[in-house]
């Protein structure tokens, strides 16, 4: 691996968790908040609807991707069954260490992360010798499942069945399995797409100037291309009087139908349509284009070396802000429900100090306390 692409992929790292930390500690400390007279900032934050949720997340699983790629490139293109069986087995151990890790994680900080990228670490394991077609099929039959998935539970829901079965918590094996794969906040389905754009993605690395343009402009003409979608075909559903090619009947028939479009074109992250996870790669391919070309074009500037300190230790910092959020907000009481501006400030004053202790860390001691465990545990 080169040093423009591990700082790449650092940088980016540290970008995401950036917007991780912003969403999450706003999310647990105001929620969602539906209301019309809402400030754009209001609605550009909102965990779990805004046109940002879960974007950065999704960037931090695509790069993941691109990870195991460099991770693995050489033994894949060596064809040495020894060398590959090694590979799959450091990354099923990295991939357990942190599905454990999350699994704990999850008690004092709900719907962490961790529990599903150490999920896809596993799965990856058994991708990344795959042709470019073979991992693309992955990806797609994983987006499809994951939009058939909330397409069944619309419709369950909607005649009455309970489908509480579906997200429930981790009880049984059955139910860790179900909460893996289709639950919850983060699941295989359709997440795998991330990590499957990702692993074709580092297939590519270095990119040319040329590439990243083409890359970029693929990203923007998929993300505009679903908010589209999605925008102009509600607003024929809702205008519209005919349901399929039959007359509407009544007020119910097309309510019925309104619904279901916008479980089909919905952009929101928590529905899990195809068109949220489409427009969702666009904007990781996006991110990663421009950052990594800033990285490159800037590679020893001081911000640069800052986040790729802090990218080198998101293990840890993920950790901490977890951590942070509960001393400061449940343990001291320093912090409630009072808006965006606190989670903004709260987010501000944990990355200062974040940012200077990861570079004094890495000058003193090198690895971040997690990142060593992670690599001696997972090779």
């Amino acid at each position: 691996m080169t040093d423009k692409r591990i700082a790449a992929l650092d940088v980016t790292r540290a970008v995401a968790l950036v917007g991780v930390v912003i969403l999450n500690y706003h999310g647990f400390l105001n929620g969602s908040d539906d209301g019309v007279n809402r400030s754009f900032g209001e609605r550009l934050f909102d965990p779990f609807q805004g046109p940002l949720s879960t974007r950065f997340a999704a960037t931090f699983v695509m790069v993941a991707g691109i990870g195991i790629t460099l991770l693995t490139n050489r033994s894949r293109l060596s064809g040495d069954r020894e060398a590959i069986r090694e590979s799959r087995w450091r990354l099923v151990r990295r991939g357990l260490l942190l599905y454990s890790f999350g699994f704990f994680l999850e008690w004092i900080w709900p719907g962490t992360i961790l529990f599903y990228y150490g999920a896809l670490f596993m799965v990856g394991a058994l991708l990344f010798t795959l042709r470019l077609r073979w991992i693309a099929l992955v990806g797609a039959i994983s987006a499809l499942i994951g939009a058939g998935v909330a397409w069944f539970s619309y419709e369950h829901t909607r005649t009455g069945h309970d489908v509480s079965w579906l997200d429930p918590k981790m009880t049984s094996p059955r139910n860790l399995l179900l909460r893996t794969f289709i639950g919850y906040t983060h699941p295989l389905f359709p997440w795998l797409a991330f990590l499957c754009v990702g692993i074709m993605l580092g297939r590519l690395l270095p990119f040319a100037g040329q590439l990243r343009l083409r890359l970029g402009a693929l990203g923007a003409a998929l993300l505009a291309s679903t908010y589209a979608l999605s925008h102009f075909g509600l607003k024929l559903a809702e205008s519209g009087s005919t349901v399929g090619t039959r007359p509407v009947r009544s007020f119910a028939d097309r309510g019925v139908a309104t619904d279901r479009w916008q479980v089909l074109l919905s952009t929101r992250p928590f529905d899990r349509g195809l068109l949220y996870t489409v427009g969702t790669i666009g904007s990781s391919l996006i991110a990663f284009c421009v950052i990594s070309a800033i990285t490159e074009r800037f590679p020893t500037a001081w911000p640069t070396r800052l986040l790729q300190h802090a990218g080198q230790m998101t293990l840890t910092l993920y950790a901490c802000h977890a951590i942070a959020f509960n001393v400061v907000v449940h343990w001291m009481h320093l912090a409630g429900s009072t808006g965006l501006d606190t989670a903004l400030i709260l987010s501000l004053t944990f990355w200062v100090f974040a940012i200077a202790i990861g570079a004094w860390w890495h000058r003193f001691l090198g690895m971040g306390p997690l990142e060593r465990i992670y690599r001696s545990f997972g090779g």
